[in-house]
């Protein structure tokens, strides 16, 4: 585990303070200023991860730039969240007093971390920002006496609270589902078996009954015990997997029309009435939105 304590300090501008712990390849940062001068943060490092940003106090002002255009002013209440993805390039402007605990995810810990519970299905986080989290505003409190005496941080109890801030995350902004009672549940042999079967044949035409068959069972109880595995039905399940790979898909520079094919589509009139239901916007709309903003704000916190 490598324990980091740092001070930025500066003889032109005050800095904030800055103290962090790692475990594995988890990264959690603990930064804070009592300042209303501080110049504009250094662009952070891109990388194959995701911030999860808790804030431990009210943060009242700041600015927020994505790829160089900015795309956020203003503030964010104690215990809200705010996960980015540091695939892109981000720049922050403290502008009031602030502090803050932010989790540094690969995303190879969040694929791995679903692998080693059963669910290899696909895992995407949704971007959030000003969303109340009590539960990982509960983690990072956990964690602010480690933060404050990293040499005498132990190991197990980060590594602990890591684990249970995956769990959390993939369970609310990832979409997975871990039923609390086994019983009429799929074997992990069968669960393992539908997912990489229904994630392998996801842009093509199958049979449910035939996947059924695969796994042994009728084609009614394999639905059922489906459902109680994962929380929806498969046809659900390969619904929200398409939605998920065309908000992906909308990052990049590939027409509609494509990528309704590549997602499983019939056309894109298909995609667009099947992502307007599940989001409440067209992929048109999805795209112009997170291209300006950078960030979605989750309605569901409205």
């Amino acid at each position: 585990m490598a324990l980091l304590d740092g001070l930025n300090t500066g003889d032109r501008a005050p800095s904030p303070t800055v103290r962090s712990i790692s475990a594995g390849d988890i990264t959690v940062t603990r930064t804070f200023s009592d300042r209303f001068d501080l110049e504009v943060a250094p662009e952070m490092p891109v990388s194959d991860a995701f911030n999860v940003i808790v804030e431990m106090r009210d943060f009242e002002a700041h600015r927020l730039w994505r790829r160089g255009e900015l795309v956020f002013e203003g503030g964010d209440a104690k215990a809200s969240i705010a996960i980015t993805d540091l695939r892109d390039q981000w720049r922050c402007h403290h502008l009031s007093p602030f502090d803050n605990v932010r989790f540094e995810i690969p995303f190879t810990s969040m694929r791995a971390f679903a692998e080693g519970t059963g669910r290899g299905e696909y895992v995407s986080l949704s971007p959030v920002r000003g969303r109340a989290d009590p539960v990982m505003f509960g983690l990072a409190q956990a964690l602010l006496p480690s933060l404050d005496e990293p040499e005498h941080a132990n190991r197990l109890f980060i590594e602990q609270i890591n684990l249970a801030a995956l769990a959390h995350l993939s369970q609310t902004y990832g979409g997975l589902h871990f039923p609390t009672d086994k019983k009429g549940t799929l074997a992990p042999w069968q669960e393992k078996l539908a997912t990489e079967f229904l994630v392998a044949s996801f842009n093509v035409p199958f049979s449910i009954g035939d996947l059924a068959a695969r796994c042994q069972l009728s084609r009614s109880y394999f639905n059922k015990a489906f459902k109680e595995s994962f929380g929806c039905t498969p046809s659900k399940w390969l619904t929200e997997y398409r939605v998920a790979r065309v908000k992906e898909c909308l990052s990049q520079d590939v027409s509609l029309a494509e990528i309704a094919i590549s997602c499983g589509f019939a056309d894109q009139s298909h995609m667009t009435r099947v992502f307007t239901s599940h989001t409440g916007e067209t992929p048109a709309r999805f795209r112009r939105r997170n291209r300006s903003s950078g960030i979605a704000v989750d309605r569901s916190a409205q």
